[in-house]
């Protein structure tokens, strides 16, 4: 009997690599998630050292110049800190949509490999019933060729 072709394997194929694709996706938008979120860390860091620097220069000698640059650091600070609050949103919303793409290509391939499974049934059935068929007939000649011999 023929070897068993997928007729849809070009297919499936294809969806493997939309799956491998998005994974890669996912996997990009998480490491820029991540690196986004070290950033923000970074800034609440920085942003706690000029506040413990004005608390150092308001307490010490009071030095009027460093206190105003001190405080404009940090105004300046949070006003970053809001910013990069809003690129780590917006990264976490790419990687939102990352994983929707990636669970959506595991989806179609997971239905490509049923359907996969349910033609080689289909086949491996059809192949049962040929290999009986023969069985069958090997039979049925086997026994009838005794019979013509009683015959003559």
């Amino acid at each position: 009997m023929k070897k068993f072709i997928y007729p849809m394997e070009n297919l499936f194929q294809i969806k493997l690599k939309l799956e491998d694709q998005a994974k890669i996706a996912y996997g990009v938008a998480r490491l820029r998630l991540t690196k986004e979120e070290e950033k923000l860390e970074q800034l609440k860091g920085r942003k706690a050292s000029y506040e413990e620097e004005l608390r150092r220069l308001r307490s010490a000698k009071l030095d009027i110049l460093q206190i105003r640059q001190c405080e404009q650091a940090i105004e300046v600070m949070k006003q970053s800190i809001r910013q990069q609050m809003t690129v780590v949103r917006n990264a976490a919303h790419r990687l939102e949509l990352a994983r929707i793409r990636l669970n959506d290509a595991i989806i179609e391939r997971k239905t490509q490999e049923r359907l996969k499974e349910k033609a080689f049934e289909a086949y491996m059935l059809e192949f049962e019933a040929e290999e009986r068929k023969e069985v069958d007939e090997l039979n049925s000649y086997r026994y009838s060729i005794p019979a013509f011999d009683k015959e003559d």
